[in-house]
């Protein structure tokens, strides 16, 4: 049921007096700030609780309230609260977010010089940090990219002995692993919302190296990356893998469904983010019955794909940005970081962490090895035109019809065309 607007209004104001209640320092000097987070969950919320309980420990004059909004409407909490300009220290940033919180003046620039923290970081989470507007608005406490998951048991059974290195090689060893009389298939398909991103990803492989990384969705030549005969050769092998080799309930799947299918042993193979381990690890897989590797490739060589990511910020209208900026400086730094980043599967954000066992060995391997391999790329997703938002909702429902029968590929790629052309051309007018 929809919330009534006055209703909304009304909570908005409550949580606004709630938070300015509770905001104002004590007599003795503390300094409280509120800190804000989005990805809600109990384990995060616990985990972030101890690490905050640490920073009091060293910093005796700072108390720090965190608050934790149901996952569904945090970022929409986040943003009314923002519009009030009070009761905000310290929060959490998505790469969705970034863009609207800055735009609108409500982040602080970070400082980064003096600051013995910032050499520590990845080159990535450096880069990551300032790609909004080119200052640190926040800095990542961690990364969301791509691998490819595979059951190493059912791999042995087929008599397969590596896994895929490129599309055409995952289509041919899902078509292996697949016996639908059995109820066994080779890949976890994404049919249901998001299933678009993975059209995005092998189209973005077949195409290569004459991607536009910092406009991903164009070429180098200024089209599009759907206008190309490498785009149709992808899309007949993205409907095949479905049809042939995926179940046919996968045409609603998302992130639960393709999971599931995976740890139940119904798929073979997965591609999806680092978060899935944990999930595998904590499925009762055997440890020797499945493992990571990098995406696969286009013809040419090349995997393409843009990175996830959210972090911590300040707001420009904090009343203790110094201390604001010092939690969010110490939760970036090694030990918490890392501390953060196991807790949450994230690929972590400190160099130091390539040192550690639990990153450099096992199924976060595939991570390193991608980083290591200069044609898995890092591209950047087109967020600032002004249809993206738009063209994500009919990209699913193009998918939808297009596993269904209901379009072509040529049909839904000429569409796609045609709508990041004119998004181009507003983008330059």
């Amino acid at each position: 049921m929809r919330t009534p607007p006055r209703f909304a209004a009304l909570m908005v104001g409550v949580l606004t007096v709630t938070l300015a209640a509770c905001g104002a320092d004590d007599a003795a000097g503390t300094v409280r700030l509120r800190m804000v987070e989005s990805l809600t969950s109990p384990d995060r919320t616990k985990l972030l609780r101890s690490l905050i309980a640490d920073f009091e420990r060293q910093n005796p004059g700072v108390k720090v309230e965190l608050v934790s909004p149901p996952l569904e409407s945090a970022d929409q909490k986040i943003t009314q609260m923002l519009q009030t300009k009070k009761g905000v220290d310290v929060l959490e940033v998505r790469d969705h977010t970034a863009k609207s919180f800055s735009n609108n003046g409500w982040l602080a620039e970070l400082p980064t010089q003096g600051w013995p923290g910032w050499g520590e970081l990845t080159e990535l989470a450096q880069k990551k940090a300032v790609e909004v507007g080119g200052k640190p608005y926040l800095i990542p406490y961690g990364f969301y990219e791509k691998v490819l998951f595979y059951r190493s048991d059912r791999l042995r059974e087929a008599g397969v002995a590596q896994p895929p290195a490129t599309w055409q090689e995952l289509y041919d060893t899902a078509k292996r692993l697949t016996d639908k009389g059995e109820r066994r298939y080779g890949y976890s398909f994404r049919g249901g919302k998001g299933g678009f991103d993975y059209a995005v990803l092998i189209v973005s492989a077949f195409n290569g190296d004459k991607v536009d990384t910092e406009k991903s969705f164009f070429l180098k030549d200024g089209r599009t990356i759907w206008s190309t005969p490498e785009a149709a050769q992808a899309m007949d092998l993205f409907v095949k893998l479905f049809k042939e080799a995926s179940p046919a309930d996968s045409v609603s799947w998302s992130f639960p469904e393709m999971v599931q299918g995976f740890t139940s042993g119904v798929t073979g193979m997965l591609v999806q983010d680092p978060e899935v381990i944990k999930t595998v690890q904590e499925s009762g897989v055997p440890k020797e019955g499945w493992s990571t590797a990098p995406i696969p490739k286009g013809p040419g060589g090349y995997a393409l794909q843009p990175v996830g990511y959210a972090g911590w910020g300040v707001t420009s209208f904090s009343t203790h940005r110094n201390e604001a900026t010092k939690l969010v400086q110490f939760l970036s730094e090694n030990a918490q970081s890392v501390r953060f980043a196991k807790g949450n599967s994230l690929i972590p954000i400190a160099k130091a962490a390539e040192q550690d066992p639990e990153f450099s060995q096992g199924a976060w391997k595939a991570y390193l090895d991608a980083q290591r391999d200069e044609k898995q790329v890092i591209t950047i997703r087109p967020v600032d035109y002004p249809g993206w938002s738009e063209w994500q909702q009919a990209a699913d429902k193009d998918i939808q019809s297009l596993l269904t029968g209901g379009r072509t590929a040529a049909d839904v790629l000429a569409a796609w065309d045609a709508f990041w052309t004119d998004q181009a051309t507003k983008k330059t007018s």
